[in-house]
């Protein structure tokens, strides 16, 4: 797998967050002015049998962008799962805000913090479904 730039990563971790966590880690808005509203459409999400298998058309799923500019001309992005605008809105604020060296450092260590409970989260839920893993085999009678 290829190693993810520092973008791609608090991007991912925006794009799991709740609204609340990013309003959280925002505080007041900062002044800015919205290049493209957010707006809610659907993309096709795709699947591999076994994880590695051929791909397949797994169904739709709604997602919500949004791009905005800040006053010293930084721009952000957001792609949010589901139709919340005002999450999109934020999460493109705080792409723009970690962009910016200066601001982007308080936030940065946020997003790192947010990102290592997504990953503790992450690793509950995978070890609670381990536990319920059944194993089924077969017995050969000899007849």
């Amino acid at each position: 797998m290829n190693p993810k730039t520092p973008r791609q990563q608090w991007m991912a971790t925006l794009a799991r967050a709740t609204r609340d966590e990013i309003a959280s880690l925002l505080g007041v808005l900062p002044e800015h002015e919205v290049l493209k509203a957010p707006e809610t459409g659907t993309v096709m999400v795709e699947g591999r049998a076994g994880g590695a298998g051929r791909r397949f058309n797994l169904g739709e799923a709604t997602v919500t962008r949004c791009v905005v500019r800040l006053p010293s001309g930084r721009m952000g992005f957001s792609y949010a799962l589901g139709r919340d605008h005002r999450k999109a809105r934020l999460a493109a604020l705080l792409d723009a805000r970690l962009q910016d060296a200066a601001a982007g450092g308080e936030l940065a260590q946020g997003i790192a913090a947010l990102a290592v409970r997504q990953a503790a989260a992450r690793d509950l839920a995978s070890r609670k479904a381990a536990a319920t893993k059944v194993d089924f085999f077969t017995l050969v009678r000899g007849e």
